[in-house]
């Protein structure tokens, strides 16, 4: 087994959730993973102070950081870090970004990729309205990086609806696409599944889909079904809602006998932009 999704419900409480988050990481190493996924906001949702969450991190008096080298270099393990607020590298002032660090095993920080889509939507749930623009400032990097299990492109839920961005990581040569989410209810019962599955048909990647899954302040209640979907959009596993350790073995060869048969990204074609017109009326 060399790859692991981690399902949680992560509350405000840090340490208590990075508590949650070891155990679970050392679940996933001792099931023979070598890269593991976190979900988005592992270690904190629901709370109003992300930005001085995020200045203490940088500032190197946070609590996360360490955790995340440390729990690495334990468990031998390839940590995606979900997200958690960073301002940008070099300027702690700033506002946050919702940003997901890949961390090799050796405790370090091999990439990092700043959320480029906000959740900036109505919801019919009970929390209504989420404005991820309010705390955080928009990512702009497409981010690939190369692991012991292959070549990994990053990505955070909302990113989900945007498939030019799995484009541009296979481009990039991506093999595995890393997705740590927080859903709501409401959207992941419409379109999670559905977004999840394409996306790996259409990269022909694996994606590595960790999800919260349960109720959190806010008030808030994720969808969960965390996956592993291979690149002919199946899923290897799933769990509905609750603490997971999801494990499936990357197959290299059957990924890139699919690619051969189908060369999907060879085939890509690029339109001219339709012109607007003046509107045509049509006599009945």
């Amino acid at each position: 087994m060399s790859l692991a999704v981690i399902q949680m419900v992560s509350q405000d409480d840090v340490l208590a959730n990075l508590t949650s988050a070891r155990r679970l990481l050392e679940q996933a190493a001792d099931g023979g993973a070598r890269l593991a996924v976190l979900p988005e906001n592992f270690a904190a949702i629901g709370r109003r102070d992300l930005a001085d969450l995020g200045r203490a991190e940088a500032e190197g008096q946070g609590p996360i950081l360490p955790w995340l080298r440390q729990a690495a270099r334990d468990l031998k393990l390839w940590i995606v870090a979900g997200t958690l607020p960073l301002p940008p590298d070099g300027r702690p002032q700033d506002r946050p970004h919702a940003c997901s660090l890949l961390i090799d095993e050796q405790g370090e920080r091999a990439a990092r990729y700043d959320k480029i889509h906000l959740f900036d939507v109505d919801v019919s749930d009970n929390r209504g309205r989420y404005r991820e623009s309010d705390d955080y400032m928009h990512g702009g990097e497409v981010v690939v990086a190369d692991t012991p299990v292959g070549r990994l492109g990053l990505t955070v839920c909302y990113d989900l609806r945007f498939p030019e961005l799995y484009g541009a990581l296979r481009e990039a040569g991506a093999e595995l696409i890393s997705a740590p989410s927080a859903f709501t209810a409401v959207t992941g019962a419409a379109h999670w599944q559905v977004l999840v599955r394409a996306r790996a048909i259409e990269t022909q990647c694996y994606l590595l889909a960790a999800g919260q899954g349960g109720v959190h302040p806010g008030p808030r209640e994720t969808f969960g079904h965390s996956a592993i979907v291979d690149p002919w959009g199946r899923v290897l596993a799933e769990q509905a809602q609750g603490e997971a350790v999801l494990l499936a073995r990357r197959d290299a060869e059957e990924q890139a006998a699919i690619r051969q048969r189908m060369p999907v990204s060879t085939h890509r074609r690029f339109m001219t932009p339709a012109v607007p017109g003046p509107a045509r009326t049509e006599k009945l």
